[in-house]
């Protein structure tokens, strides 16, 4: 039951990631989505999104590895 509850954590910051990635991609081929009145507005919202989904994703891997001291020494805990 817990492994189910960290992946539904890891899947919604990835999902909204991927909808960043999407949002950038539609500012290149100039494609405007609907609750953007700009394409430079919906580049910057896809952008925080990204760094935002994968920022979380990337802390959420580092703190389990923290805790099972699989990190490089520099890296773990001053206990």
């Amino acid at each position: 039951m817990i492994r189910i509850i960290a992946l539904l954590i890891l899947v919604i910051p990835g999902f909204l990631a991927g909808v960043g990635i999407k949002l950038m991609r539609d500012m290149l081929f100039g494609i405007l989505q609907p609750p953007f009145p700009a394409l430079w507005m919906q580049f910057i919202a896809g952008l925080l999104l990204f760094i935002g989904g994968l920022g979380f994703v990337a802390g959420f891997i580092f703190r389990r590895d923290r805790k099972q001291n699989k990190v490089q020494p520099k890296f773990q805990d001053k206990k």
